[in-house]
């Protein structure tokens, strides 16, 4: 081959290659080891650990009316961090009453002690064995959070956040813990057939009962079960004048706010910490 023939070779390999390199998603950016919380990021078949930059916060003592549940998850987190045993949690209850709030409130309390936060989407819970490799050899603790957990028949995170959590010949290691939240207390649907002994129709399934228990077993490996309920007319209006006082609303406009904080939630059905603190920034954007 002539040297001619062989650069005409190169330039066309050259022309191949750029060619392959704009359809090539980019490579993932180094991760940011400096930051306190963090997103798990995919793009096709990449994924990496995407830093927060401005993370919201909320301290421990802005939620109110869950002080059994806090004190339980703060002590479970001091111990992980200690070096001690602790457990996997998975929260659940209505919605609105500090679930995914309390997670945040652990970040803030015990950030400067080494934990870091990372929040994983339901989708994503497949690249779990990935993002217990790569922070595996690390020096901090971290919380892999996943809000609003729950599951339909088939999905692959099902199969992993199981693996994980107990039953892989692998240990997550004892620098990873995992913070869940959900609606359901046993994450998949049930439903009403499943609760007869044998089943009549022809392509039925043997064993039902058997099917139950699969699906209580997810929840089962949690370590901690910790349950929210909706919180008392009382307890929601002195969320409500706690969040008047901290947005700088006099008290006056404080003690005049009842009859529509009352309104504010019937109108959506839900006395929570979430729709107290809407209503608490709505009136004091009007009145201060």
């Amino acid at each position: 081959m002539s040297s001619q023939d062989l650069s005409t070779l190169i330039s066309r390999a050259e022309r191949v290659l750029a060619q392959l390199e704009a359809w090539l998603p980019p490579a993932p950016p180094p991760v940011n080891w400096d930051c306190v919380a963090f997103r798990w990021r995919t793009n096709g078949t990449r994924g990496w650990l995407e830093g927060v930059s401005h993370v919201a916060t909320i301290q421990p003592d802005d939620l109110h009316h869950i002080e059994r549940q806090k004190s339980i998850i703060e002590r479970n987190t001091r111990h992980f961090l200690a070096g001690k045993p602790a457990n996997n949690v998975l929260m659940t209850g209505a919605r609105g009453t500090g679930k995914s709030s309390l997670v945040k409130a652990m970040l803030a309390k015990f950030a400067d002690q080494g934990l870091r936060l990372i929040e994983v989407d339901k989708s994503d819970l497949g690249d779990l064995g990935y993002i217990i490799d790569l922070i595996s050899k690390r020096p901090e603790h971290f919380i892999i959070f996943s809000d609003d957990l729950s599951f339909e028949e088939g999905e692959a995170g099902y199969k992993a956040l199981k693996s994980v959590l107990d039953g892989s010949l692998a240990s997550p290691g004892d620098n990873v813990l995992i913070y869940a939240t959900s609606n359901r207390r046993h994450l998949m649907p049930e439903y009403m057939k499943e609760n007869l002994s044998t089943s009549t129709s022809a392509d039925g399934e043997i064993h039902p009962g058997e099917a139950v228990e699969e699906k209580v077993s997810l929840s089962e490996r949690f370590g901690l079960w910790l349950s929210f309920y909706p919180f008392k007319q009382d307890d929601y209006l002195d969320i409500v004048y706690y969040w008047l006082g901290a947005l700088g609303c006099p008290a006056e406009h404080i003690e005049s706010s009842r009859t529509e904080a009352l309104q504010w939630a019937l109108e959506r059905g839900s006395r929570s910490g979430r729709v107290a603190r809407q209503f608490a920034r709505d009136w004091t954007a009007r009145h201060v």
